[in-house]
């Protein structure tokens, strides 16, 4: 396992995170019990990963908290989020505490190293920083939480101008977002702001359907093209991201996503999902692997990189609003 400093937060955290969220939620996803679910957990500690992501939407929270072994809490770094709406009501301070609570009980700890908010949108921002925000401090004060943070509502605000606008207050200290082949927006407009401040990224989203269900990527991008969006004279529409896979390159779609975002300037935890061991294992390897060649990295920054808002769809489980 590689490990690198999580922002200026000073944790040491694995460059690969096991996700216990979107479709596989460890393994609920896919009908696993929980002493499965807990198996992976436990295959992923096995293997090096120190970094678990979580929420009260997973659904996760208590299958993580079962996972880590007795005398192992101190060697981990556990992220959870909790929603701020109920509805289309903002909540609380009182109740956003209440869930952080709620999520200490879940994990079986007595703090959390990254407390965020959950999908956060754009309009909400201010209500965040005003009205929940001393009450996480307070939290923090107390030793409950350690850092703060907010995750992106991607599907909703494709150009991330509340991670661009949240950048302005230094108590978010990690910010999750998306970022992949497809949908490279961070690179140009956020991650310089984010490296200048110190901020801790988790990167989702990394892997999408488009690269990983048959035609769904053609499809894509034969709709992009139809749009205006890409350039059917540059882009193979039938095969757009086949000179990736091939002998000194990556051996799989999947495995190209991987390496392209661990290695993007300004990424520090790229969030992986599993619902299997073997699965588990070809992600952690993807994510450990070289850069891509160079050449590949330009042509794909050529040919996407002004692409926003593509293949960012929540399960829906994981709409932290609903």
């Amino acid at each position: 396992m590689q490990y690198t400093l999580l922002g200026k937060t000073g944790l040491r955290v694995s460059v690969a995170g096991l996700g216990c969220g979107g479709n596989s939620r460890i393994g609920l996803g896919a009908g696993l019990t929980e002493d499965q679910s807990i198996a992976i957990v436990r295959a992923a500690r096995d293997r090096g990963v120190t970094f678990f992501d979580t929420a009260e939407v997973y659904g996760t929270e208590a299958i993580l908290g079962k996972a880590i072994r007795p005398g192992e809490r101190a060697e981990v770094v556990i992220s959870t989020k909790s929603r701020y709406l109920r509805g289309s009501e903002r909540m609380t301070a009182a109740e956003v505490i209440g869930n952080l609570e709620a999520s200490l009980g879940r994990l079986g700890t007595d703090y959390v190293d990254v407390f965020m908010l959950h999908g956060v949108k754009p309009a909400d921002l201010e209500h965040c920083r005003e009205m929940l925000l001393p009450a996480l401090q307070q939290a923090q004060q107390a030793g409950k939480v350690r850092h703060l943070g907010l995750s992106e509502t991607a599907p909703n605000d494709p150009g991330q101008s509340m991670l661009k606008a949240a950048l302005d207050e230094p108590a978010w200290a990690v910010m999750m977002l998306a970022y992949h082949m497809l949908n490279q927006g961070a690179r140009r407009e956020l991650f310089p702001l984010i490296q200048a401040r110190g901020v801790g990224t988790l990167l989702m989203f990394v892997v999408r359907n488009i690269f990983s269900r048959s035609g769904l990527l053609a499809e894509t991008v034969k709709a992009l093209v139809a749009d205006g969006r890409l350039d059917a004279k540059v882009v193979d529409v039938a095969d757009p991201l086949g000179f990736l896979v091939r002998a000194g390159g990556a051996r799989s779609l999947t495995e190209a996503a991987y390496r392209f975002a661990r290695h993007e300037k300004g990424a520090d935890v790229v969030l992986f999902g599993t619902s299997n061991i073997d699965h588990l294992e070809s992600n952690v390897a993807s994510i450990l692997a070289p850069p891509l060649p160079a050449a590949d990295v330009a042509r794909l920054y050529a040919l996407f990189g002004a692409l926003k808002g593509v293949g960012l769809d929540l399960p829906d489980h994981a709409k932290p609003a609903g």
